[in-house]
């Protein structure tokens, strides 16, 4: 794959996707979901790439869809279904990811943006970052998961507000409702994302990975299903590698393997 509307890259175990039509606020065409697709193929086949950062070219994360590409496109419901079905595939892979993902919101995230940001597991946000579930502007619902990642995020009456509503709010706000990780200066934000990839990328690939499924999930089980996932998994990590080496490190009170994110 020749990437064009994505610019990809991997250093050092830390894969980089930054959306690249910063002319068009890095608006998602059919161009840029598809090279997107090829990425996060191309990151669960790679089990060197230890964690990923999502940015957008430019003073935008991402606009959202870009409308002026559908005109025409969708002559049917049938059509604008499809069109939307194209990217289960990838976008379930993009929520489940096992690697640790983080979002570097810098400018608006608007509709579809906006969730595709919120399928990353952090995200980093600028003082100028500005965040819109748009649809209802232009008569559409969420799109992109964002009818299952946002009520899990900031809870169902919330998530109908900002549905319903369609209004933008800032990054001071979006860090209220748990949107929002944490806040950055422009010039800082590359540099804060990086950093936190490195280390969240230190812990049992194992453990985060499993840990991650099971809470995307959680809310979808009873207890019952929740506590056998639980057993399961952690027969799983009690014989990895990394449980074995962390557990001798702290008897013998060397230096953790993964320290946290503190």
């Amino acid at each position: 794959m020749e990437y064009q509307a994505i610019r990809y890259a991997v250093v050092d175990g830390i894969a980089s996707i930054t959306l690249n039509r910063p002319e068009r606020r890095n608006a998602l065409d059919l161009a840029m979901r598809n090279e997107l697709a090829w990425a996060v193929g191309e990151i669960r086949r790679d089990k060197g790439v230890r964690a990923v950062i999502i940015a957008g070219a430019g003073n935008s994360f991402c606009a959202g869809g870009d409308l002026a590409s559908m005109q025409g496109a969708i002559p049917d419901a049938a059509a604008g279904r499809d069109r939307l079905r194209s990217n289960i595939d990838w976008l379930q892979e993009w929520v489940m990811l096992d690697r640790p993902v983080i979002a570097a919101v810098d400018g608006h995230a608007a509709g579809a943006g906006f969730n595709l940001a919120l399928a990353a597991d952090f995200i980093l946000a600028t003082p100028e970052a500005r965040f819109a579930q748009s649809f209802a502007r232009v008569g559409l619902v969420p799109d992109f998961a964002g009818l299952h990642l946002l009520p899990r995020i900031v809870g169902l009456q919330r998530a109908k507000e900002l549905v319903f509503s369609a209004r933008t709010i800032d990054a001071a706000e979006a860090h209220a409702l748990g949107i929002v990780y944490a806040i950055h200066d422009r010039a800082a934000l590359p540099q804060a994302a990086l950093a936190l990839a490195a280390r969240i990328a230190t812990a049992s690939p194992d453990a985060f990975g499993l840990a991650k499924q099971a809470l995307n999930q959680a809310q979808s089980h009873d207890l019952r299903a929740n506590l056998e996932i639980e057993a399961a998994y952690q027969g799983i990590c009690f014989t990895s590698d990394f449980h074995k080496e962390a557990v001798r490190r702290f008897l013998a009170k060397e230096p953790a393997l993964f320290a946290g994110l503190a």
